[in-house]
């Protein structure tokens, strides 16, 4: 990620799967990167597991190793 770039995370308490969705058994993280011309780009990445609980933690982790110009609670 460009250090240009701002990531569009939000924090829901009471939605604890929030970026997150499940593909045929494996769970993915999904996000929103707003770029600095204006446009955005949808990122998706594979989390490689079939357990919400594992799922979550890595998204955790994933959504800490990013920006927090760009974060958002609710």
């Amino acid at each position: 990620m460009n250090t240009l770039e701002t990531p569009s995370i939000r924090v829901l308490a009471h939605n604890p799967d929030h970026h997150l969705w499940n593909n045929h058994g494996t769970w993915w993280c999904h996000y929103t990167v707003h770029l600095p011309d204006y446009t955005k780009r949808r990122v998706r990445q594979s989390l490689g597991t079939p357990s919400v609980e594992q799922a979550r933690k890595l998204r955790d982790r994933l959504l800490q190793a990013k920006p927090t110009s760009g974060l958002s609670e609710r």
